[in-house]
Formats: structure tokens, sequence, C-alpha cells
């Protein structure tokens, strides 16, 4: 297509008449330039000015234009001129029209030009927009949609029907909302010119595209053995399993349904954060066998740390320390040989702070910078302004169980979405370490006294909230086995081994007995 050059000034031509000559005014530019800039307005929906390059323009001038952008209810649209015809009273230009919308297609038609006080002017009628549109007609789309897709467990299993747990449930209306365009495909559709409210041609049709299934990384297995371990537990619980050689999510069970708690619930992670904190310490030079204290209280920062129940350990190793859930050596040793800076440090490298991002919304962990002692220290052992979710820190579990953490996802990798975090691997000497630390709490510590399938590591949370000497607090426990790891959390519901860490041993041994 050749270049249009647009002409602004006008010519003056000789005109012979008797007796002289008479110097007239020639039309200004051509028909093919106008046809060009009136288009080129069309493509930007300035009616404004392809108004004023229409001759004698209607009073729905513009309706006619903003009605047939609204009923093709296009995205973009563009119009190329093409071929000039001269012939008659006035000048055609043909012109293509690639739309884009609920149906994607062209045509071609015909606008004609006049000249009009010197210059040339777009005859306007309903033809100008599309060669088979009249008087009292418009466009109409019409869509049939697609049948969507389903939503499928990891073994393939429909998790999207009323007969999926409720919190199967719960994870799916995420998926929805997050993946609703893959699922609902694209809509059979159809382009009509109607006219009086009946049909009198159809333009274009466009074809159904079937939505694509979104498998998931959902075990039924699981999740039914966490929903049964919940049964019975009279507060809101939450028990959340992964796999920790990939991060996959295997089960996320609410009790009672409503608010998904076990994503998007933050709660103090108590002593269950005693993990990151003994990563720093091991990691900064200490072995679980070195020697430390853990009176029944102690003083930093000018606020008093005490143990559950006031226990008094004496001196021990730091393995006991953990296994016995030293609120007293922790926050102390967080002090004196951490500092905020290094603890914030290796909590980042458990996913504290950084976003989460499955496939559904999940609330980020959360450790503000320590502000002076008494916060470092209630940050080592999981109070202050630490907080995190089950999935949290379950993901911090499947960690110290493969040497790396890793993002957890409810999808394919391919459809995570981006904005997540990399994986983070370990230093050796912490894995050896902490899968030392967090069996002897099932063997001789915390949770000594509940009956768990052998081979099982964990670590006990209890977690204060509220005010008082004694405040109420919410139970945890958090722990691997195998290739699986989990978090338990039930609110208010006391210490971690007195209530999550039953739940958590019921939830394994149902695992192992199928």
């Amino acid at each position: 297509m050749r270049r249009v050059t647009v002409v602004t000034a006008m010519a003056l031509v000789p005109l012979a008449v008797a007796g002289g000559v008479v110097w007239a005014l020639r039309t200004e530019g051509s028909a093919q330039e106008t046809a060009a800039l009136y288009l080129a307005a069309w493509s930007k929906s300035d009616y404004t000015a392809m108004r004023a390059m229409v001759a004698a323009p209607p009073g729905d001038f513009e309706q006619w234009y903003r009605r047939f952008h609204d009923d093709l209810r296009l995205t973009s649209a563009r119009f190329t001129p093409g071929a000039v015809k001269e012939g008659g009273t006035a000048t055609t230009v043909d012109f293509r029209a690639d739309l884009r919308g609920p149906v994607d297609f062209g045509y071609t038609a015909t606008l004609r030009l006049v000249e009009r006080d010197r210059a040339w002017k777009v005859s306007f009628s309903p033809s100008s927009l599309h060669r088979d549109l009249t008087a009292g007609a418009r466009f109409r789309v019409t869509q049939v949609p697609a049948e969507p897709a389903p939503i499928l467990a990891a073994d393939g299993a429909r998790i999207d029907t009323p007969t999926a747990p409720g919190s199967v449930l719960q994870i799916v209306d995420g998926l929805k909302a997050e993946y609703g365009s893959r699922l609902k495909g694209r809509p059979s559709a159809r382009v009509e010119i109607v006219k009086d409210g009946r049909a009198v041609e159809t333009v274009a049709a466009g074809k159904a595209a079937p939505g694509t299934p979104l498998r998931t990384t959902i075990d039924l297995r699981v999740h039914r053995a966490g929903a049964a371990a919940l049964e019975g537990v009279r507060k809101p619980a939450s028990l959340v399993a992964l796999r920790p050689s990939t991060g996959e999510v295997l089960a996320a069970v609410n009790r009672p349904g409503g608010f998904n708690r076990a994503l998007l619930g933050a709660y103090p992670p108590g002593s269950t954060f005693k993990v990151v904190t003994a990563s720093a310490l091991v990691a900064g030079g200490m072995a679980p066998g070195d020697t430390v204290e853990c009176p029944p209280e102690r003083t930093i920062g000018g606020f008093a740390f005490h143990n559950a129940e006031f226990h008094d350990f004496g001196r021990l190793s730091l393995e006991d320390a953990f296994a016995h859930s030293c609120n007293t050596t922790f926050g102390s040793l967080a002090v004196d040989r951490l500092g905020g800076a290094r603890l914030a440090e290796v909590a980042r490298g458990f996913g504290f702070g950084a976003p989460i991002t499955p496939g559904v919304p999940a609330v980020r962990a959360a450790f503000p910078a320590p502000r002076d002692d008494t916060d470092l220290a209630s940050a080592a052992i999981g109070q202050g302004r630490v907080l995190a979710s089950p999935l949290n820190m379950a993901a911090v579990a499947a960690a110290i169980a493969d040497g790396t953490w890793r993002q957890p996802r409810l999808v394919p990798p391919s459809l995570v979405p981006a904005g997540g975090s990399a994986p983070r691997v370990l230093e050796p000497a912490v894995v050896r370490a902490l899968r030392d630390l967090m069996p002897a709490v099932v063997s001789e510590g915390t949770a000594s006294g509940v009956d768990f399938p052998g081979g099982t590591a964990g670590k006990t949370g209890t977690a204060e909230y509220g005010s008082g000497r004694m405040p109420p607090t919410h139970s945890w426990f958090i722990g691997y086995r195998d290739d699986l790891a989990f978090a338990v959390i039930v609110e208010g519901g006391g210490t971690g081994a007195a209530v999550a860490a039953p739940v958590a041993a019921r939830f394994l041994s149902r695992l192992a007995t199928g």
C-alpha cells in the first residue's frame, strides 16, 4: 500500500474565461488521505475527530460507532485503507477491518467520500461501518460457555464436586479464582446483525475451546487421614502436610470450615520456631552436645521469661534443651550468640518474610526485625511479633527433612504464580544437627508421652496469646516422617504436647496402617 501524505495547503489553479483568467482554489488533499485519517481516528475511537471529517453528520453519528464497539465487545480494532475508485458523483475507498473481541474476525467495506467546501468529506451511512448494516439494525454477540474443565487431585480424582471433603473445596474455590480462564476455556460465539430483535444475518462465528483440567498436588488419602485425625477436636484446628522433596501440598485440612486457617491463619508459632533458632545456633558453631543452662525463669532485657510450668532443667545439652523446649535457654542464647540481624537472616532461609505462592492466596510468615533484647528473645521462641501459618511451619519441618527449603505448591511448577521464593539449600551441619534434635523431642522430650510411629521427628509448640501471667495458648506440633512433613495447630488448645502432638500421631498412624 502506498504511503499516505496529508496535504494541508490549498493550491491555486487557473480557470480560462472570456476576457482573461480567473484563479480558483483547488480541493484540499485527496479522498484517500481523508479516508486514511478517518480510519486512523476510528481505530483510536476518536469520534470527535471522525465527526469533523463527515459531510452533514447525523445527530446519532457517534452513537452508531459507540454501539459498534460496545455491541461487538471489542478489545481492539484496526481499520486499514485500500483501493480508491473514482466515478460518478463520489469517490470510494475500500478498507479492511480487523476486530478482536469474543469473536476475532475481519471484513472489507467501503467509505464514500464527496467534495464539500474544497475538502474531501466522508458521506456517512450505516454501511460505512459494515456493508450489511442498515438503519435500525445493530450487531449482537451470542456466547455459549464451554464446558468447564475439572480440578483434580494428584491421582486424577475430581475434587471440584459437592462430594469432595469440605477443606478441599476451600482450596478449589481459590484455584477457580486463580485459574478461572484456564478452566473455563473459550466459549463458542457468533456475531449477528439483528433488526427488530430478530437475527437477519450471521456475520462471523468462533468455535468453543474446552477448558484445560487442573491437576493439583492434593493426595486424598493423606487429606482424609488428616481430617480423621482432627475428628473430636472441639476447637478450631488445622493440619497441613507437604512432600519435602518437591514442596507439594498433600493436604490442607480445616476444622471447622469457613476460614482457611491452614493457608491464611497467622499465629505466633511458639516453640516450633526453635527449629529456626537452633539452626542459627548450629550454623554459628554450636553442637547438639554443647552444655547450656535452663533455669525456670530468666530476665532478658528487663522482661522475665519462663519455661512451660516453670520447669527447671539446670545444666543440660543443647539437644536436651531443645527436646524439653527450654524458653530461657533459647531466649538467652539468641541474645548472647546471635543478635537480631543473624536470626532474621536464618529465618529468611526458612521462608519468613518472603512471598508464598502455592497457587492460591496464602499468608507469608512474618519475622519483624527485633527492636531490643526482649524483642529478640521473644522472637527466638516464636513469640512477640513473629507470625506464621500452618503451611509456613510445615515448610520449616520439610526443610529439615529434605535439606532444602522449598516453596510449597498446590499446582504443577509451570503454573506456580511468579514472585515466589527460590529453593534454599540448608547448611549440611544444620541439617545433621536438627535431624538429631527433632527426633529427641519425640523419643525423650516434650512429646515423648505420645505414641508416634517409629521414625517420627518433630517439635512441640505452646504459643501464648492474650495477656496475664498465664495467658491462653495455641497448641502446635510440626514434624516429619520419611518424605512427609506436617504442621498441626489447635487454636486455644493448650500445650503442644497435650493436644496438637496427639493429633499428629493419629494422622501418621492412620497413614501407616493404610
